[in-house]
C-alpha cells in the first residue's frame, strides 16, 4: 500500500483509524441551509471529511421521457432520471459557499465530479481530492480528466467487473494519477447485508496494492464496522438530518447520532485489530494469578501420602503446574501442611525423583 496517501494532510493507512467520509449527496433537499447543517452534523459526529456530488441534471443526463431514462427498480422506481437528478443536484452556484462553510467549521470537503465542467469548477475551488462514483467508473474521458488534476483519487467499484476495474485503474495511471484508493461498493439502494460481500476487501487489496475501503449503502452500521475489521482504511456513508424527511437518499443514510455511533464503533474496531501477539497483555496481568495449579485440599501431617483427596488442580496459580498431577500422586508429604497450601516440590519427600522441579 502506498505510504504517501493522504487527504488534507490526514494520512490514510492501516496504522491510522479509518478515514470516515460523510456523504451529503442530495440529502440537502434543495436547501443550502440544510447543506450547511449537514456539514455541521458531520463535523460533530466525528467524520474526517464531507463529500458532495458535483452535477446538475443537465450535466449528468438528458431531459428525455424515453424508456431508457426511467428508473425501473429501487427507491426511485418510476422517476425520470432528469427529474430525479434535478431534485438531488447540488447546484454549481452553491459550491463556493459549501467549501467555505466546511473550512469555517473545520472539516475537509471534497466532491465527486460527474462531468468535465464539474472538474473545472472543483479545480477552481482547490478541491483536495476527487471521488469517482460507481456509475462513472466506465466514463473513460472523465477518468482521464480527473487524473490530470494530480490530486488524490477515490474510485468506487459498484457494479464493476474485474476487467472494468482493471481498465479504470489503468486509465487513471496512464493519465498521470499516482494516488488512488479503491472502495468496494454495492450499488443497491439500500444494499441487503447478505450482498455486502466484504470478503472482497482483502482480495482487492491483494490484487491492486492500493488503499482499500468501502462505500456503503446498507442500513445501519454493521457493514462499516465489519469492513474496518477486514482492513478498510476509508469508510464512506451517507448522512441525513432525519429519515423522516424527504431527503432523497434517506433510506440508506444515517442520522447524526447514528453516524457518531458508527465513527466510534469503527475506531474501536480498528483499535481492537492491534497486532499479532500470542501471550499475555497488560490487562491480563492480574488474571494470570487465577490460572489453575496444584493445591493441597485437606490438612496433612508429615508422611501422609498424596492422593486425589489431598491434591487437586484448582484456581489460583501459585502451586505446581497441573502437568505434574500424576507425578505427585503416591508421594509423601515432607511436613505438616494446611488445606489451601500451594503444592511445591519442597513439600514432597524425595522430590528429586519426580522429574523437573519448578
Amino acid at each position: 500500500m502506498p505510504e504517501s496517501y493522504s487527504i488534507s494532510n490526514r494520512t490514510i493507512n492501516a496504522i491510522e483509524p479509518p478515514y470516515i467520509i460523510a456523504e451529503i449527496s442530495g440529502n440537502h433537499m434543495g436547501s443550502l441551509e440544510t447543506a450547511f447543517e449537514l456539514i455541521k452534523a458531520a463535523h460533530s459526529a466525528g467524520a474526517d471529511a464531507v463529500k458532495f456530488q458535483t452535477y446538475e441534471a443537465h450535466t449528468i443526463t438528458l431531459d428525455s421521457d424515453a424508456e431508457a431514462f426511467i428508473v425501473h427498480e429501487n427507491l426511485w422506481k418510476g422517476e425520470r432520471l432528469y427529474n430525479l437528478y434535478k431534485k438531488a443536484q447540488t447546484p454549481f452556484a452553491w459550491h463556493q459557499a459549501l467549501f467555505a462553510k466546511a473550512a469555517e467549521i473545520g472539516i475537509p470537503a471534497f466532491s465527486a465530479p460527474f462531468d468535465a465542467t464539474a472538474v473545472d469548477l472543483l479545480q477552481s475551488l482547490s478541491c483536495p481530492a476527487y471521488k469517482i462514483a460507481s456509475c462513472e467508473l466506465v466514463d473513460i474521458p472523465l477518468l482521464q480528466k480527473v487524473a490530470a488534476t494530480n490530486m488524490p483519487l477515490i474510485l468506487s467499484t459498484g457494479m464493476a467487473t474485474e476487467a472494468e476495474v482493471d481498465e479504470a485503474i489503468a486509465t487513471l495511471k496512464e493519465a498521470g494519477a499516482d494516488t488512488i484508493a479503491l472502495l468496494h461498493c454495492i450499488s443497491g439502494y439500500p444494499t441487503p447485508h447478505h450482498e455486502a460481500n466484504l470478503q472482497t476487501l482483502p482480495a482487492l487489496r491483494a490484487k491492486y496494492n492500493l488503499p482499500i475501503g468501502i462505500s456503503d449503502h446498507s442500513m445501519g452500521i454493521a457493514v462499516p464496522v465489519a469492513a474496518t475489521a477486514l482492513g478498510a482504511v476509508i469508510i464512506e456513508k451517507h448522512l441525513c438530518l432525519s429519515r423522516q424527511s424527504d431527503a432523497v437518499d434517506r433510506a440508506f443514510s444515517l442520522e447524526p447520532h447514528e453516524f457518531a455511533d458508527m465513527v466510534r464503533a469503527c475506531r474501536e474496531a480498528h483499535s481492537a485489530l492491534g497486532k499479532v501477539q500470542i501471550g499475555p497483555v497488560a490487562s491480563e496481568s492480574d488474571s494470570l494469578r487465577f490460572r489453575r495449579s496444584l493445591y493441597i485440599t485437606r490438612n496433612l501431617k508429615k508422611g501422609d501420602v498424596l492422593d486425589a483427596t489431598a491434591v487437586r488442580s484448582v484456581r489460583p496459580a501459585g502451586g505446581l503446574h497441573t502437568r505434574y498431577l500424576k507425578d505427585v500422586m503416591g508421594q509423601k508429604i515432607r511436613e505438616t501442611v494446611k488445606a489451601g497450601t500451594p503444592l511445591s516440590w519442597n513439600l514432597i519427600e524425595e522430590a528429586e525423583r519426580v522429574g523437573t522441579k519448578e
